[in-house]
Order: C-alpha cells, then structure tokens, then sequence
C-alpha cells in the first residue's frame, strides 16, 4: 500500500462504488462539524479567559504558567490522537467518536470548578485525551463519506466548526468576562455532552473500517440503509491494525518523504493555530487596546478563518490543494507580519482577518488533504499520528508567546516569530509530493 495522490484515489480501494447521495454526506459533515464546533470552543475558550488568569490574584500565574495552561490540553491532545487513533481503527470509528466527545464535555466541567491551578492543569489534559482523539475521527469519516468531487469543500465545510467554536468562544468571554469571571465562560463549553446521544442515533460507523475487518453484515445494513453498494475486501486489507502496522505504512521507504512534508507543515501550522489562538487577545491588551477590543481581535481572526476554511477548501478542489494551502500559508505570515505595524483598530482588524484566514484556514484544509492522502485501511490512525506529532508545535505555541512575554520585549517580535513559523509552514507543503512515491 501507498499514500494516494489525489482524494480519489484515496477513497478507491474500498470506498463504496456507488457513492452517498449528497444529503445524506452533509448529515455526516453537520454531525462531525457540531463535534468539531464544540472542540474549537474549548480550545478558544483559553485565550478567551486568559485575561482573566493574568489578572487572578488569587492564582498569581507568571506568564510561563498562563503558557503552560495551554499546553496542558495540547500535551493530552499528543496523546489521545495517537491512542485513540489507533484505537479506532481497532474497534470502531463511532465509538470512539462518542467516548471523546463525552470525555472532553465532561471534564471541561471539572475544570470550571478547579480551586487551584494543578487541578485545572490536569482537568485539561484530560480533555485534551478527547479533544485530540476528535479530529482524526472526523477527518476520515468526511472524506469517507463524501463524493469526490467535493472532498475538500466538505472538509473545510466541517473543519469551519472549529473557527466558529474560536469565534463563539471570543464572544462569550467578551459577554461573561467582565461581570462574571471565566469559571461561567469555561462551563458552557460541557453543553456539547448533551447532544451525545443524538450522535450516537444518527452518526454511521465507517465502512471502511466494516470491510476491512470482514464484518461483511453489519457492512451490509450499513450500506443499504445508506444507499450504497458494499465492495468485497481486498486481499490485502488485514483484520486488524496496530500501530506497527500504521508506522510501517506512513514511514515506509515510499512514503518517508510526504510524511516528513505533512508532519512538518501541521507541526508549524498547529504552532500558529494554538499560539495565536491563546495570546492574541493578551498581546493586543499590551499593544493598547481594552479587554472588550482584544477579544474582538480573537473573534475576528476565528470567524474569517471560518469563512476561509469553506472557500479554501472550494479553491482546494478546483485548483489543487498544494497550491491552495501553500499560498495561504504565505498570505497567512505577511498578515501576521502586518500586525507588527500598528496602524488603526480598523486597519488592524482587516489584518488579523488576513492572518486567520490565511494560517488556520490553511492548516485545516491541509488535515483534510492528508486523510484523502492516506490509505483508507490507515487513514484514522495515520491522521491521527500526524496530527500527534504536530501537537508538539501546538504545545509549543502557548510556551512561545509566554517565553516572549517574559522576555519583557515589544509586542510586535510575537508577530516576526509566527510569521516566520508561518513562512516554514508554506515551503514544507510546497514539497509535498504529487504523485505516488515507489
């Protein structure tokens, strides 16, 4: 087996060979978006109240700690794409999709009502375990079951949850913040475990993962109830998949060199993403702006990078996605760099909307074009891998701006950093490669 070179080939080896009608593909993608909506919130919701935490007297957090509160959630996101990925590729897709959801819910209630900072670091890592188990899920049931020649719109359509789950976390905080703390803001984002059911009645099981371990009949009624004809197992498919058998695919002599492209774009693309995403309300506050007019900024920077999800992954489709994510990247750094010249709030606002659009549009579009890159028999456990390895720079995103609040410099070297990041990020996708490798 070899990486595919497009989303269709991808999707070929057993895939359905008639494919899901169309309202039934957007039942999955809105499903998947609502899990996707409630995993951005919680991850917005730490920039959104970081402010907050700055100020708490009674936790008195130094600007490494308030880094670190982050990567709290972003170290148990390295872990649970990777256990959780594999995990379901093992014993189901949906489960595991509900069991995430439901984790990172619940334990994002528990950390509302932490009475010190040890007990909300660990809450957070917690939820992270769901948190990172959500996205390769979500990854490979959209691109399973989407017709080819909408996989990337689709995917972006998904994926823009995660913006508007950044966004609505802004807005709430800008509501809640000043008059009730962060402990209300932080509690709204368990909400999501009470539509758990509705999921577990709606959402389909892969049928990927059905035929490859030869549960012929559950694939069946599956299938029919889809609308769909189910194809004979390959003979190369296995019965079951560990993570050797995912590590020798993705790092196989083949395919070494697009994994190295992939995991270093979503390494610095997820750098961005967490980064900006936890300090830029705090480096506007230091820039000169009050705690309403900062998270605007964050709202601003989340809505547009939903818009550009949607018409990234349109562009995606009719231009290529190389072409596509590697020129936003590009537009996403001069945004960024932009940002270092101080100009009016209004000015200022149409720039962090360039740097949004550009940089976590970008990143998940390009999550989208690895699942479609990857075997079907490995795509959950392969996306869930990379995206663990990009973690790392997702981790290392909040502890970047906390290092440089520390230093004591001027705001805009936040700016030169990430835009180089973002720089780095545009090269490695350009040297993916387009076609099979071996």
């Amino acid at each position: 087996m070899t990486y595919a070179s497009n989303p269709a080939t991808a999707s070929s080896v057993v895939s359905p060979t008639r494919e899901i009608s169309h309202p039934k593909s957007l039942m999955v993608v809105l499903l998947c978006w609502v899990a996707i909506f409630a995993e951005g919130y919680d991850v917005g919701v730490l920039g959104a109240i970081l402010p907050a935490l700055a100020t708490d007297n009674a936790w008195n957090l130094s600007p490494m700690q308030l880094g670190a509160m982050g990567s709290y959630t972003v170290f148990g996101m390295l872990v649970g794409g990777i256990v959780i990925g594999t995990l379901s590729e093992i014993y189901g897709r949906k489960p595991m999709f509900l069991i995430c959801l439901s984790l990172f819910s619940l334990c994002t209630a528990v950390t509302a009502w932490s009475p010190t900072p040890m007990v909300f670091g660990i809450t957070r890592f917690v939820s992270g375990l769901g948190l990172g188990g959500i996205i390769p899920l979500a990854a490979a049931l959209t691109i399973e079951y989407s017709p080819s020649a909408k996989k990337n719109f689709n995917y972006g359509l998904m994926y823009s949850g995660y913006s508007l789950g950044l966004f609505a976390a802004a807005l709430v905080g800008r509501w809640l913040l000043p008059d009730y703390g962060w402990r209300p803001v932080m509690l709204i984002g368990a909400l999501p475990v009470l539509i758990v059911p509705i999921m577990a009645l709606l959402l389909p099981e892969s049928l990927d993962f059905l035929v490859a371990r030869r549960r012929q009949d559950a694939a069946q009624r599956l299938a029919s109830r889809l609308g769909v004809d189910v194809p004979a197992p390959s003979g190369q498919q296995k019965t079951r998949v560990g993570w050797r058998t995912v590590l020798g695919e993705i790092f196989s002599a083949r395919n070494a060199y697009a994994t190295a492209c992939f995991w270093t774009a979503l390494f610095m693309g997820l750098l961005l993403v967490y980064g900006l995403a936890q300090w830029l309300p705090q480096i506007m506050r230091k820039s000169g702006y009050d705690l309403g007019d900062s998270l605007l900024f964050l709202a601003v920077f989340s809505f547009t990078s939903a818009i550009g999800g949607i018409v990234l992954g349109q562009w995606a489709d009719r231009f290529g996605v190389k072409r596509t994510v590697t020129l936003s990247y590009l537009l996403g750094a001069i945004g960024i760099a932009m940002l270092a010249f101080k100009g009016s709030i209004w000015l200022n606002y149409a720039v962090v909307a360039l740097a949004g659009f550009g940089t976590v549009s970008a990143s998940l579009i390009l999550t989208g074009y690895l699942a479609a890159y990857l075997q079907p028999s490995v795509r959950a456990a392969g996306t869930g891998w990379a995206l663990s390895f990009s973690r790392i720079g997702a981790l290392c995103g909040p502890l970047i701006g906390g290092y440089i609040a520390s230093l004591n410099v001027a705001p805009e070297w936040n700016f030169y950093v990430f835009a180089f990041v973002a720089a780095i990020a545009a090269l490695a996708t350009s040297l993916i490669p387009n076609k099979k490798q071996g």
